[in-house]
């Protein structure tokens, strides 16, 4: 595709668990400033963990409304990341085995994307997943990958320590956020280097800072659920910062502090959903003349 499309305008969202719900709010909100569903505006969607599954349900053959996309984490998103005590026992707190058994997700994946294929989206979609039988950085392309939409989202959502490694042919696949938490870049490359809009869409930013006599004397077992944290937030920083510099003004990151809400990936109690939706209405607010220029362009031409 490279090169194929003049002037892309191209959608990217963050990895991010639960915190996915921010994306979707302010994607809600392009849709009702525009009138239209974000599928028919733009050229392509790249996703990576919750992004990914956000990137596939606005994909379907009949697009799935963001608005309807941010009610699904609030209904969902309890039972996904649900702390059952027997499975908080056997793990160790995911420090042995996975937090989560992914049947809840699997089944909330399959309720919302169906039989539908990746090969059928409405516009072409690239996932961000990480392949540990080749050892290898993987996109799951649209155009070229005649897999389940449910096992896409499902692989590119397996992120370590919270759900079990996904198994698709002879490849076993993880959360694309070790490499890529903010999929930006590979739409940038997607668009030929020159995309008419980048709008990257963040799920929050970590605000808990980690002091040196805390971390001074951490071995494997302290840094194993923070160093997750430290290598996607670093990720995403070090993409923000590339393409400022090489898409200019056609790259928008709308990106938030997380300094109410918890930067869990797994936090979906009433109380942190509550405030992952004001966070989002904060964010709407204070980029609202951005959000109304990502809208100008969407809907030009």
């Amino acid at each position: 595709m490279p090169g194929s499309l003049a002037r892309v305008k191209a959608l990217s969202i963050d990895g991010g668990g639960i915190r996915g719900l921010i994306p979707a709010l302010v994607l809600a909100e392009i849709e009702r400033r525009t009138g239209r569903s974000v599928a028919s505006m733009v050229d392509l969607i790249a996703g990576t963990s919750t992004g990914g599954i956000i990137a596939c349900a606005l994909a379907l053959p009949d697009p799935m409304p963001a608005s309807r996309i941010a009610e699904i984490y609030v209904q969902d998103g309890p039972r996904i990341f649900e702390r059952k005590l027997a499975k908080e026992i056997s793990s160790a707190a995911g420090y042995i085995d996975e937090r989560y058994d992914a049947k809840a997700l699997v089944e909330s994946l399959r309720s919302h994307l169906g039989d539908t294929r990746l090969d059928q989206a409405t516009v072409p979609v690239i996932l961000a997943v990480y392949d540990l039988q080749a050892r290898a950085a993987l996109l799951l392309r649209s155009g070229r990958d005649a897999v389940a939409m449910v096992d896409a989202a499902h692989a590119t959502a397996a992120a370590p320590t919270y759900f079990e490694p996904v198994r698709l042919g002879a490849r076993t696949l993880v959360d694309g956020g070790v490499f890529a938490v903010n999929p930006s870049v590979f739409a940038y490359v997607e668009a030929g280097g020159e995309p008419e809009l980048l709008l990257s869409l963040g799920t929050g930013e970590h605000t808990r800072p980690l002091p040196y006599e805390t971390v001074r004397d951490w071995g494997k077992l302290e840094w194993a659920e923070p160093i997750i944290d430290v290598v996607f937030d670093g990720g995403a920083d070090a993409v923000d910062i590339q393409l400022r510099a090489l898409a200019g003004d056609a790259y928008l990151r709308l990106q938030t502090r997380l300094d109410e809400p918890s930067d869990d990936l797994d936090d979906a109690s009433a109380g942190n959903l509550a405030a992952l939706h004001r966070e989002a209405e904060r964010l709407i607010a204070a980029r609202s003349a951005d959000i109304d220029r990502a809208c100008a362009i969407l809907t030009a031409g």
